[in-house]
């Protein structure tokens, strides 16, 4: 079970310093909006890879005034960790530590795995499939954190291409060359997204039925359904190939890549009623969308080969009544890690009981322990 006992915050977001020492039960956040409660959900997912559940940018995490960089510490299973940003004159870069030695990115995915929920990805299923393929990348990447490099390499790559088609005629060798490394990260993409999907749809069918309904999962993307279909790293690496050579003349006219990973589109269908998630109620998709998130957790706790995770959930409890409320802390309780959640009053949180550790924030920084 992973532990995180401590976490320390300075000049991150409103929190000028912050300290919160936990026994390892869930951990609940009350207070008005604007509090800072999502700052601590947002402080917590930068100990994984990635750039947290806002997506933000490295200098936008600073509070307001503050003349350094931030840091976020704390104390996982015993081990150190400590990520910032740190500032040299006119140059800033990311540093993160563990147990004070100079660390990887990719180093903190071995001590944890972290999960989210917020309400910006409430209208996931009737968004556009870019929406959808963030979501299901984001899954992805908790289950194989090498799939963020992967997919910046894929991009990389892809940029190349596209300017280079931009320019109306493409030198068949140097086109060869980019496609080559699109196709190569894009099969570990397609290869990647097959295995978690498959994880993702058995945690799925393994759920207790009940107030968040399960989903049909599928994805659309002919290399995805390839690897689905149990062909090898080469076999879709060559039909990448293939495809991006062909379409070469069609992409060009059309100024970029049409065809590839980066095109591929999530699909769920709502199973008690059988109709696809973005015809569903909004609370059919609020409820959905919850499901999903427990079953990834769960399927990421089962998995053997990591840590389990950490999940992240930011204003899920707001919107429920009280027995999904009870319905929800229950699950969180048998999933075997650990959930943060954040909520406007106490009283969404009395079904939790003592399984959880309870504290108001006040802002401007204010944190207080309630027994």
């Amino acid at each position: 079970m992973t532990a995180l006992t401590r976490l320390r915050l300075s000049n991150f977001r409103n929190y000028e310093t912050a300290s919160l020492d936990l026994d390892g039960r869930h951990v609940c956040l009350y207070g008005a909006n604007g509090a800072g409660k999502t700052n601590l959900l947002e402080a917590v997912s930068q100990l994984g890879p990635g750039r947290g559940l806002r997506s933000a940018t490295l200098a936008d995490l600073t509070r307001h005034g503050a003349e350094t960089g931030w840091t976020v510490s704390a104390t996982v299973d015993d081990q150190k960790i400590g990520v910032g940003l740190e500032t040299d004159g006119n140059t800033s870069k990311r540093i993160i530590r563990i147990d004070g030695a100079p660390s990887q990115a990719s180093d903190l995915a071995d001590l944890i795995r972290i999960v989210w929920l917020t309400p910006a990805m409430d209208g996931v299923f009737r968004g556009g499939a870019s929406e959808r393929r963030r979501f299901f990348d984001r899954q992805v990447m908790s289950h194989i954190p090498s799939h963020g490099t992967a997919a910046a390499r894929y991009e990389r790559a892809m940029r190349e291409r596209n300017a280079l088609l931009e320019r109306g005629h493409v030198d068949p060798a140097w086109a060869d060359a980019i496609e080559t490394r699109m196709a190569e990260a894009g099969a570990e993409i397609a290869i990647n997204r097959a295995h978690v999907l498959e994880s993702l749809q058995a945690a799925v069918d393994a759920r207790p039925e009940g107030y968040f309904p399960k989903g049909d999962l599928s994805l659309d993307g002919e290399a995805e359904q390839a690897a689905a279909k149990g062909e090898d790293f080469k076999a879709i690496f060559e039909a990448l190939m293939e495809a991006y050579r062909t379409g070469r003349r069609r992409d060009m006219a059309a100024g970029r890549t049409l065809a590839g990973p980066h095109r591929t589109d999530l699909a769920v269908i709502h199973r008690p009623t059988g109709m696809p998630a973005g015809d569903a109620s909004t609370g059919q998709q609020k409820a959905l969308l919850i499901g999903l998130i427990l079953a990834s957790a769960k399927a990421l706790g089962q998995g053997g080969d990591g840590p389990s995770p950490i999940l992240l959930l930011d204003e899920a409890a707001a919107h429920l009544d009280a027995n999904r409320r009870a319905a929800l802390f229950d699950e969180l309780c048998d999933l075997g890690g650990r959930a943060w959640l954040t909520g406007t009053e106490r009283f969404l949180f009395e079904a939790f009981g003592d399984r959880a550790q309870l504290f108001e924030i006040s802002g401007e920084g204010g944190i207080r322990a309630l027994e």
